[in-house]
């Protein structure tokens, strides 16, 4: 049989990686087995896969499914033309459903049948091939698309030289700004920029990482440290060896926490969960946060000494209502990479919709643009964004008093679920745990609906 394709396989039982390999080694040209996720990055960037197999649970204890939804956005977001088949063994319609709409090509239940699971990868491999004609021209755009946009206003100017003199060094910084604002873009730009940008830049969501699992995330853990560790893991630490770190939402790491970090970040060197080996890292680290952290050190919530340790530069990445003439630009890049997506043929925005983007406060940035563009670009018709395509949401402003509640119209379950949860981050000074933990849902559940509704 003639052998086609890569094929990246993620499973964290090494029984299941050995089987699934001699079983698909007939079938395509090149097989690599992971046991971690926290290698995908990497492999991506070197192999180049066409299609991956993609268990949806590593985390020991967890069976929800959402690590698995990470790792599928993070591919999609590496490499959009690979197809990503999910494995899990919980046969949840609602989670396969929902994989699909982030971007899955299709969904295997364990166990699974030989030959179904054959059929469903090749099916993935001919759905890969038959795109990468197209997909050539479209990565090379959305490499473009890609790159961080600086705008010409004053106060990105600025960001922009610091940025540009200190990426060439090795010095830790602290990314600051609102929700939406590209913290994590302006990360990926510092490491593009880097003398490191041929290693790893590895992200870690701080504040989706549970107590239990901190340190086996962070810096992995050997076979039999603890129950269901069938095999041995690298962490992030590990992952982002010669490359960059970046610890998103720093400020939601709990106290008792914080010296562990501390330490590892000090000393650049770490010890897995289960060994008494110090392993050492080379890293460069980037730190990202919408909460003031000195505030946090006033109030004992933070570490000063950890602040000192991530704040060797700061970076403050202005509202997008402190950069108004960068709007426009904004949206006519998010118009050209959503006729791209998409394919329309939107050749500009009018005249009365320029005015309406322009004059809308912003309060969820960057995001909510980008948001408002992609819906205008689904919903318009024609060669031009008119005002009637863009749909702005009010509820995106701050509070005006009780006396404008009357005037107020009935809302959709939609608009009073995203006043809810933008209210609750107001409450809680953006510390994501804590909202999650009023509203009574889970962290993951809370970023996707952030997401959603561009707060």
């Amino acid at each position: 049989m003639n052998r086609h394709g890569s094929l990246v396989v993620v499973d964290d039982n090494k029984n299941i990686l050995t089987s699934l390999h001699y079983l698909l080694d007939s079938y395509f040209e090149q097989i690599v087995t992971l046991s971690s996720p926290v290698a995908l990055p990497t492999t991506i960037q070197q192999k180049r896969p066409d299609v991956i197999l993609l268990d949806m649970n590593f985390s020991s204890g967890l069976n929800t499914g959402n690590e698995g939804l990470y790792w599928l956005r993070e591919i999609k977001r590496l490499r959009p033309q690979t197809q990503v088949v999910l494995f899990t063994a919980y046969a949840d319609i609602n989670l396969a459903v929902t994989g699909l709409k982030e971007g899955a090509t299709d969904f295997v239940v364990k166990p699974w049948d030989n030959a179904k699971l054959v059929q469903t990868l090749l099916d993935a491999l001919e759905k890969a091939r038959q795109e990468k004609p197209k997909q050539k021209k479209t990565t090379a755009i959305n490499q473009q698309e890609g790159e961080m946009f600086w705008g010409t206003s004053e106060v990105i100017s600025q960001l922009k030289l610091m940025v540009e003199r200190i990426s060439a060094t090795d010095a830790s910084i602290l990314i600051t700004g609102e929700n939406g604002t590209g913290k994590d873009m302006l990360a990926h730009e510092i490491h593009r920029l880097s003398n490191r940008h041929e290693g790893p830049f590895v992200s870690v969501d701080m504040g989706a990482i549970t107590e239990t699992l901190f340190e086996s995330e962070l810096f992995g853990h050997v076979k039999g440290s603890f129950t269901d560790a069938h095999a041995d893991r690298i962490g992030r630490f590990e992952a982002a060896n010669g490359g960059t770190l970046f610890l998103d939402e720093i400020a939601n790491l709990p106290l008792h926490m914080q010296p562990k970090l501390l330490t590892a970040i000090q000393k650049r060197s770490f010890v897995k969960v289960g060994s008494n080996m110090p392993q050492s890292t080379d890293i460069r680290l980037i730190c990202a946060t919408n909460r003031d952290l000195a505030l946090m050190v006033q109030q004992g919530s933070f570490r000063e000494d950890l602040l000192y340790r991530i704040n060797t530069i700061h970076l403050h990445l202005p509202a997008l209502r402190e950069r108004k003439e960068d709007i426009v630009p904004l949206a006519e890049r998010f118009l050209k990479q959503y006729n791209l997506q998409y394919g329309r043929q939107l050749e500009s925005i009018s005249q009365e919709a320029v005015k309406k983007l322009q004059t809308h406060p912003w309060y969820g940035n960057i995001r909510e643009l980008q948001h408002t563009i992609e819906k205008a670009v689904i919903m318009a018709d024609g060669d031009v964004l008119k005002p009637e395509h863009i749909e702005l949401n009010a509820l995106m402003q701050p509070s005006t008093g009780d006396n404008n509640k009357q005037e107020m119209p009935t809302q959709t379950l939609e608009a009073t679920e995203c006043e809810a949860i933008r209210r609750a981050m107001q409450q809680f000074d953006g510390n994501v745990s804590q909202v999650a933990n009023a509203l009574g849902i889970t962290r993951q559940t809370l970023y996707s609906k952030l997401k959603r509704y561009g707060i």
